[in-house]
C-alpha cells in the first residue's frame, strides 16, 4: 500500500465531515460540477490574455487548457502502476457521501486537472492563478471530505498537474509563439488573440 504521509488527515477530515451535515450539499456539489468553474478560469484567463496583447502571455494561456489534458494523459499511467485504493476500499467505517467506485485513485486525476490549470493560469496571471489555486486546493479537500479521496491522492495529484504544466510551457512556449505569430496575421483570427484591432502583439 502507498505510505500516506499525513497518516491522521484523513481520519480527522472524516471526522470533520461527520459534525457537518450542513455542508455535505455543498462539497458533493463542487466535487461533482468543479470542472465548470475550471473550464470558466481558463476562459477568463484567455480574456485577460487577450486584453494584454502579448504573445508570451497568451501561449501561456494557450497551453493551460492543453497542458491540462496532457497532465490527465500522463496521469493514466502512474494509477495504472501505483493501483492506490480509494479510502472505503479498505475503511469500512467512514463517512462516504459520493456513490463508490473500484478504480484506482493515487494519483487523483481531479487533482491532476486541478494543479494543472491553476499552474498554467498562474503563468498568465498572478491574480488570477491565485484564485485558481484557491479553487484546486478546495477542490482537493472536498474529494477528501467525500470520502473518495486520501490527503496523499491529491497532494500527489496536484504535484503532478502543476510539474507537467510547468514544464510542458517552459518546453512548447518557443513553438506556441510562433504559431501565434503567425495566426496573428489572419483576419479571422486575429480577433481572437487581440482585443485591439491595430496593436501590434510584442514577443518578449
Amino acid at each position: 500500500m502507498i505510505p500516506d504521509p499525513v497518516p491522521r488527515l484523513f481520519p480527522l477530515i472524516n471526522e470533520f465531515a461527520r459534525d457537518t451535515p450542513w455542508l455535505h450539499p455543498v462539497m458533493i456539489g463542487y466535487a461533482e460540477y468543479a470542472a465548470a468553474v475550471f473550464a470558466a478560469l481558463l476562459l477568463a484567463g484567455w480574456w485577460i490574455a487577450r486584453r494584454q496583447a502579448d504573445l508570451t502571455v497568451l501561449a501561456a494561456a494557450v497551453w493551460a487548457p492543453l497542458g491540462a489534458l496532457a497532465a490527465v494523459a500522463i496521469n493514466q499511467p502512474l494509477v495504472a502502476a501505483f493501483q492506490g485504493p480509494r479510502p472505503y476500499a479498505v475503511l469500512p467505517d467512514i463517512l462516504v457521501l459520493v456513490q463508490r467506485g473500484s478504480d484506482p485513485s493515487f494519483p487523483s486525476d481531479y487533482a491532476v486537472l486541478a494543479g494543472a490549470v491553476a499552474a498554467g493560469l498562474w503563468l498568465v496571471s498572478d491574480r488570477l492563478g491565485a484564485v485558481a489555486l484557491l479553487a484546486a486546493a478546495v477542490m482537493a479537500f472536498a474529494g477528501v471530505y467525500i470520502g473518495a479521496l486520501y490527503p496523499r491522492d491529491v497532494l500527489a495529484g496536484l504535484a503532478v498537474g502543476n510539474a507537467v504544466s510547468m514544464i510542458g510551457f517552459w518546453a512548447s512556449r518557443p513553438i506556441l509563439v510562433r504559431l501565434l505569430r503567425r495566426a496573428e496575421d489572419s483576419r479571422l483570427v486575429r480577433p481572437l488573440l487581440t482585443a485591439a484591432d491595430t496593436a501590434e502583439l510584442p514577443s518578449r
